[in-house]
């Protein structure tokens, strides 16, 4: 039984490396020496990367949170400041609803929140108020 469970255990750890070496294989603005940032230009907002499109900036593999200075992320990029983050879109629709400022409808802690688009119900996007 403890041959069969330590086999279990290094197919399952031998499969999460194959996932985690695929997904650490994309750029990041970190993972790479050369992809310096620039501190001109604008964050490109939506952005495409690794297979996703983000309306706000995001933290992966980074140290803080950083954006793409174009519409595909092809390695120019920036550090977010306050001015940079996602700002909420009003009026938005949700179900039934516009709405005009931020709501906690449908939040089980009931804390406040919007749309980052006119159209949550299409793009399910949204962040915190």
């Amino acid at each position: 039984m403890g041959l069969r469970a330590g086999l279990l255990l290094a197919w399952a750890f031998g499969l999460l490396g194959v996932v985690s070496a695929d997904y650490d294989y994309s750029p990041t603005p970190e993972a790479i020496p050369y992809l310096t940032e620039s501190k001109k230009g604008k964050c490109f907002f939506p952005f495409h990367f690794k297979n996703g499109l983000f309306y706000d900036c995001v933290k992966f593999q980074a140290k803080h949170k950083w954006c793409s200075l174009t519409q595909h992320f092809e390695g120019s990029w920036k550090y977010c400041s306050e001015e940079d983050l996602a700002k909420c879109v009003f009026p938005f629709w949700f179900r039934r609803t516009i709405y005009w400022e931020c709501t906690d409808h449908a939040d089980l802690f009931g804390r406040k929140w919007c749309s980052l688009t006119q159209n949550f119900n299409k793009d399910k996007v949204w962040k915190l108020c």
